[in-house]
């Protein structure tokens, strides 16, 4: 990947997140921001501030790692891994697999992160009754 792209920043930013860092997002996140995965919805970097807080109360110790990156233009596209544990869900790592879908804007900060990964699979077939229901559903519509 080019040094020149802001991508490199981006990416380096997301890998180094942390508790103390989320304070820092402004180097890399345009003011109006839109931040979008299954969960939530947000507008702005106040509001994309306090869902990462709001993320690392609930997994002191998330994680994430960039596999793969490609971008073109404005637009950047990276395959990421994400691994903590969740306290109210237990003591098992949660490993959530997934893909985002970057818009920079003129001055090389985020103004759109739209992540991509399978809710179902990957967060409500680990829930326990929720878990079994969905399990079930996806044996009975998978084609054989």
């Amino acid at each position: 990947m080019s040094e020149e792209h802001p991508a490199v920043a981006y990416v380096q930013f997301y890998e180094a997140l942390s508790p103390e860092t989320v304070s820092n997002l402004n180097s890399v996140v345009h003011d109006d921001v839109r931040f979008k995965d299954p969960f939530n919805d947000v507008v702005g970097l106040s509001a994309y501030t306090a869902l990462l807080d709001a993320m690392f109360r609930a997994a002191p110790d998330i994680k994430f790692e960039v596999r793969n990156c490609a971008y073109d233009g404005d637009t950047c596209f990276m395959r990421w891994t994400s691994q903590g544990t969740v306290k109210a869900l237990g003591k098992d790592p949660w490993i959530i697999q997934g893909m985002s879908e970057l818009q920079f804007a003129a001055d090389g900060r985020v103004v759109s992160h739209i992540d991509y990964w399978d809710a179902a699979a990957q967060f409500y077939e680990r829930i326990p009754v929720v878990g079994a229901i969905l399990r079930f559903i996806r044996r009975r519509v998978a084609a054989h």
